[in-house]
């Protein structure tokens, strides 16, 4: 029997035209399609006219989805693993599936590379980002007071993910940070970058109304 395969695919954060052709490959040939919320994975591949069958993988996923997943790879199966948006492994449950796979050892895990809104983001920051932190989404309770005061400990730039729900409350906590670069929607309709000021920022959301995801960048 052949040995099974996990492929780790990166998918638009937006735009569909950035889904790359080697993904679409991917998915063609795949047995099976992990996805986040299968609702938004359909959409991606209805919009590309590809019929594969989907499985819901996400941080609430039980102990016992992971072992159906490794049985299939045992089976042999190639299984494509995205997330609703970007790369997997990079802020989302995708990344403790791998860890299991490559601790079982029974199957090839393969990186299908593509969009992220990390280096979507810091590929226009136009400062330098030789050396930067990546923190993720911040607590949204438990350890939120240390999170950011790693950040301000950090000698380079600091990148973070955040949610509209709780991006004024973030840019309130950047308040004593005088420069910041926030993404919002990249490569969507409304992508827009805010450079300047947290504060500044935060007033200028409040106007407009704080939709979308965004990515930060603390400038050092």
């Amino acid at each position: 029997m052949d040995k099974g395969i996990i492929y780790i695919v990166a998918t638009p954060i937006g735009n569909l035209k950035d889904i790359t052709l080697r993904a679409l490959d991917i998915f063609k040939s795949a047995d099976l399609i992990l996805c986040e919320d299968t609702r938004v994975t359909l959409k991606l591949l209805n919009h590309f006219e590809i019929k594969k069958p989907v499985l819901s993988y996400h941080q609430h996923s039980d102990f016992k989805k992971t072992e159906e997943i490794i049985d299939l790879l045992k089976q042999g199966k190639k299984i494509a693993l995205v997330c609703d948006a970007g790369t997997p492994g990079i802020s989302d449950p995708g990344g403790k599936l791998i860890e299991e796979v490559i601790g079982a050892g029974i199957a090839d895990v393969i990186p299908i590379p593509g969009a992220s809104a990390l280096t979507t983001a810091i590929s226009i920051a136009g400062i330098s980002m030789d050396k930067f932190v990546f923190m993720g989404f911040p607590p949204i309770k438990n350890k939120r007071n240390k999170y950011f005061e790693n950040i301000n400990s950090f000698e380079y730039p600091v990148v973070l993910y955040e949610s509209s729900h709780r991006i004024l409350k973030t840019l309130k906590e950047l308040m004593n940070n005088p420069d910041v670069i926030v993404f919002r929607e990249l490569t969507k309709v409304f992508e827009t970058v805010y450079r300047g000021r947290a504060e500044d920022i935060s007033k200028q959301l409040e106007k407009e109304g704080p939709k979308g995801e965004f990515v930060v960048i603390i400038k050092k």
